[in-house]
């Protein structure tokens, strides 16, 4: 009876950890998915702040000329 009781705890404990980490590699994997956008959303608007930097450049120093 008292290793059944035993067995049973482990099982439960086993089961409760296995839960915890399924959560855990949800909330990992929405965390990763929202982190590479945000960069990848950040990439797009230095590109755009580069080339809007680089044609105001070019066109001072065509007008200066």
């Amino acid at each position: 009876s008292a290793l059944a009781s035993t067995t049973d705890s482990s099982t439960e404990l086993a089961q409760v950890v296995d839960d915890l980490l399924t959560q855990l590699n949800t909330k990992f994997s929405a965390v990763s998915s929202e982190l590479l956008g945000k960069m990848d959303d950040m990439s797009k608007r230095l590109d755009s702040l580069e080339a809007t930097i680089q044609g105001t450049g070019e066109k001072g120093a065509g007008g200066a000329k």
